[in-house]
């Protein structure tokens, strides 16, 4: 699949004032700083479409983008940003877990993990949430460009040891750069799919 359109629609705090139009929706998460906006700007081939920062915690807000005027990809606030107040991170929590649990249009869940890193216990608790809510995820792994592909493959097999004492099967695995576009058509080709699978 080919993006040849990307707009910002709009912002909100609450699910019920996202889109009515129901099409399909496509959530990004991840830890602050994980390259989520980087990632929403490689896949649109829009380098600033999603605002990106050095500093974490800058999304907090749900930010819907319409594609091909087909479908949506949401941005949603970074979870585990140790430097927001226990009330803004509260607030934000109450909010993202609003939007995925109570959005019909919602399809899956794109969950960013920074490559670099070992399993991170906050990804993984969020993982087996969406699970205990049997909402759809993939696993998408940033930043693949700053390690070597023995570190790569050290740590993803690393994040399968840990999945596997939770889950009989491993949901979609997509290794992404921002800097290379790595994983672009592979997560595009993926969004395609189950868009062709909803809309017919």
């Amino acid at each position: 699949m080919k993006i040849k359109k990307a707009e910002f629609v709009i912002s909100n705090t609450e699910y019920k004032k996202g889109p009515e139009d129901g099409k399909p929706e496509y959530a990004f998460i991840g830890r602050s700083n994980v390259g989520k906006s980087s990632l929403i700007n490689m896949l649109t081939d829009k380098k600033k479409l999603a605002k990106t920062s050095g500093r974490p915690g800058k999304t907090q807000l749900i930010n819907h983008f319409i594609i091909n005027d087909a479908w949506y990809i949401v941005d949603l606030p970074g979870y585990g940003y140790a430097k927001a107040s226990k009330q803004s991170r509260a607030k934000w929590e109450k909010f993202i877990v609003e939007y995925l649990t109570n959005r019909e249009s919602l399809v899956t869940v794109f969950v960013l993990l920074d490559s670099r890193l070992e399993p991170q216990k906050i990804d993984l608790e969020f993982m087996n949430w969406c699970g205990e809510k049997q909402l759809p995820f993939s696993m998408v792994f940033t930043k693949t460009d700053k390690l070597s592909s023995t570190a790569l493959q050290k740590n993803l097999a690393k994040y399968k040891k840990e999945m596997v004492k939770y889950w009989a099967e491993l949901p979609p695995v997509f290794i992404t750069s921002a800097q290379s576009k790595l994983g672009q058509e592979k997560m595009l080709n993926y969004i395609g799919e189950l868009n062709n699978a909803i809309l017919g």
